[in-house]
């Protein structure tokens, strides 16, 4: 569907929202200050933005305002004010939409679609590439330099969330809130779906082309510099 990035500091709404965006096949990032928010908007656009306003380092009006400066990415509020000059305010100033809190996933997946139609006309892309690497996120098709590979719904998820970030590291916590829904958990179940990966991949850990462990922080994903084909035998 669409790339999404979050911004919000408290960590139960975190939670629930990714969970909600990410069961309808969202790829979701998230950061919870707005100066994190204007980096990942310059480094690496996503599709729409959900803008808490009630943020640590900066007031989200405020962050609004310099993200307009660098990007007209669409832009969702998310907010427990529900002032109307405040929202009128916030509209004018670059705002394309507003959720008031608290609201249920679904209605927040509405107006997410509803937003995407209006400023792109439903045609985002839903092909992730990196290298020889096609991700279909629609079709929950996967292929390597030509050849698909046969994953299970977990390597799916997992293989998704790191191509809709070619060349960052995700961290093992993004790792478990979008692809288990669950904000802790196990590095082991990481590292299994991780090996079952790079073995569809046709590599090793000790010599990694597609899928490079972090140690102690998560995973990357990027192109091989040849990107030449791999044994997938």
């Amino acid at each position: 569907m669409a790339s999404v990035l979050l911004v919000e500091d408290d960590p139960f709404v975190k939670w629930a929202v990714i969970r909600d965006l990410t069961n309808s096949s969202h790829t979701v990032r998230s950061v919870g200050t707005a100066l994190e928010a204007l980096r990942e908007v310059s480094r690496n656009p996503p599709d729409i933005v959900v803008l808490d306003l009630g943020l640590p380092d900066l007031d989200g009006a405020e962050a609004l305002k310099m993200m307009r400066s660098v990007s007209d990415v669409p832009v969702l509020i998310a907010t427990a004010r529900d002032q109307e000059a405040e929202i009128i305010q916030l509209l004018h100033e670059g705002a394309d939409d507003y959720v008031t809190k608290p609201f249920s996933g679904e209605y927040l997946n509405a107006r997410l679609a509803a937003l995407l139609r209006r400023t792109s006309g439903g045609k985002r892309s839903e092909t992730l590439v990196v290298g020889g690497l096609r991700v279909d996120v629609r079709r929950r098709e996967a292929s390597l330099n030509g050849r698909q590979l046969e994953l299970a719904r977990r390597e799916f998820d997992m293989l998704a969330c790191l191509a809709a970030r070619p060349g960052e590291v995700v961290t093992r916590r993004e790792l478990l809130a979008q692809v288990w829904q669950q904000p802790y958990g196990e590095d082991q179940t990481i590292d299994v779906h991780l090996s079952w990966l790079r073995r569809k991949f046709g590599e090793r850990a000790a010599s990694p082309r597609y899928l490079h462990t972090v140690r102690g922080v998560g995973v990357m994903l990027e192109a091989p510099p040849d990107h030449s084909p791999v044994s997938l035998s």
